[in-house]
């Protein structure tokens, strides 16, 4: 999990930094539109990798869970 967010702040950095960096002859709007979307499209791959860890995470207390109350109704019997 941290290497994803490593990696969205790096991507995050390197946007911002090729933005910042373009052309002189770049629109301003322009590039912070860019630099805008490029900004969404990081959050929202972190965003998406953090949903899909945590339902990971889920998943894995909710089987175990289920094995311990099958393993408790076996010894119970």
């Amino acid at each position: 999990m941290k290497n994803v967010l490593k990696f969205g702040f790096l991507g995050l950095a390197l946007t911002v930094a090729v933005a910042s960096c373009n052309n002189a002859e770049t629109k301003t709007e322009a590039a912070t539109d860019s630099a805008a979307n490029a900004i969404d499209s990081t959050a929202n791959a972190v965003s998406d990798s953090l949903k899909n860890t945590a339902d990971s995470a889920i998943n894995a207390v909710d089987s175990t869970a289920e094995q311990a109350v099958d393993s408790l109704k076996k010894n119970v019997q």
